[in-house]
């Protein structure tokens, strides 16, 4: 197969603000060849005449699927067990336990903790093991919300398989304790998978966020840097409402929300910074 001839300027910026009004993710004009590159072979498969063919598909809405491939293909799924661990540390060791005593203070025995951008599971099913490591959540309720725009993601994330990659950071201890290893396919174990709860969310739509509420702690970490402005302060506005009083939302450590919204006040905790709900 010819790969398509070049995308006009025109297509470009047809698919790049079909994208942004749909998923918040911005794609500048100096990436260009990004889209070119990864909607070619996309088009190739089609059987499709050439970008243009591919935006009208798309615009028209009349291959639902297609939409949803679209998606996976300029998202980024760059994820392991234990990325950024210093965050996970933060959770157990602080956090946790300013959750039990607000928990005892209102007779409530829950915690809720949403991962809203889950990618292939391994940022849930952390969460989920870092719960399952405190004895003294025994009593509680432990629920983790796993979203994501794309909806194969979603799918990996629910099968909970994973290569040498994926599980690289994880503590010897907890690999014996929550995979079982086949041929060094690592399945993730019932007791973690429980826990954790996946939809489909944009976190640009009022609609789907509203889905979820009352949650202690949001992890929502490298996901901003795709937006710009204007989409960054949508999102952690609709983040804010799905937070109780005092919840705690965590981004990428080269994030911040300097700039983006005055509503949470950055907190440190053991060098790391943690974004509280005014």
């Amino acid at each position: 197969m010819n790969a398509p001839t070049p995308m006009t300027q025109e297509v470009f910026k047809q698919l790049r603000d079909y994208i942004y009004e749909k998923s918040g993710i911005f794609v500048p004009d100096n990436k260009k060849y990004f889209l070119e590159n990864r909607l070619g072979r996309r088009v190739q498969e089609k059987g499709l005449k050439g970008y243009d063919d591919y935006a009208y598909v798309i615009k028209s809405g009349i291959d639902k699927a297609e939409i949803a491939k679209l998606f996976d293909l300029v998202t980024t799924n760059e994820t392991f067990f234990f990325r950024e661990p210093q965050h996970f540390e933060v959770v157990s060791n602080d956090l946790i336990p300013k959750i039990i005593a607000e928990n005892t203070a209102s007779n409530r025995k829950d915690i809720k903790i949403w991962s809203a951008a889950s990618s292939t599971g391994e940022e849930p099913y952390t969460i989920a093991i870092t719960l399952l490591e405190r004895p003294e959540l025994a009593g509680f309720k432990k629920e983790v919300y796993a979203s994501d725009i794309s909806e194969s993601v979603l799918a990996s994330a629910r099968n909970g398989v994973y290569g040498s990659y994926a599980i690289r950071n994880i503590p010897e201890a907890y690999l014996k304790k929550y995979f079982t290893n086949t041929n060094n396919n690592y399945a993730i174990s019932t007791t973690v998978k429980m826990l954790v709860k996946y939809m489909k969310i944009n976190l640009l739509d009022d609609k789907e966020t509203r889905s979820i509420r009352g949650v202690d702690i949001i992890f929502c970490r490298n996901v901003l840097i795709y937006f710009d402005e204007k989409a960054k302060q949508k999102a952690v506005s609709l983040m804010y409402d799905a937070l109780r009083p005092k919840g705690y939302l965590f981004v990428g450590t080269s994030e911040s929300l300097h700039n983006i919204t005055r509503a949470f006040k950055p907190i440190v905790i053991n060098k790391v910074i943690v974004y509280q709900k005014i």
